[in-house]
């Protein structure tokens, strides 16, 4: 196996509806952006650990 989906796998994923489709999405990307704002505010909780500040 190539690990490719086949037609008929695409083809069923087609048929879903767009609010399934688009609920994904935005699922997808909220937990993106807020792996981000973790990884961020872990950054800047070091960043003033070490005494780095901006003011």
């Amino acid at each position: 196996m190539t690990g490719k989906p086949s037609l008929h796998e695409i083809e069923a994923a087609e048929k879903k509806p767009l609010w399934q489709r688009l609920g994904w999405l935005a699922i997808i990307w909220t937990g993106s952006v807020l792996a981000l704002f973790v990884v961020a505010s872990l950054m800047r909780l070091f960043m003033n650990a070490a005494g780095l500040t901006t003011h």
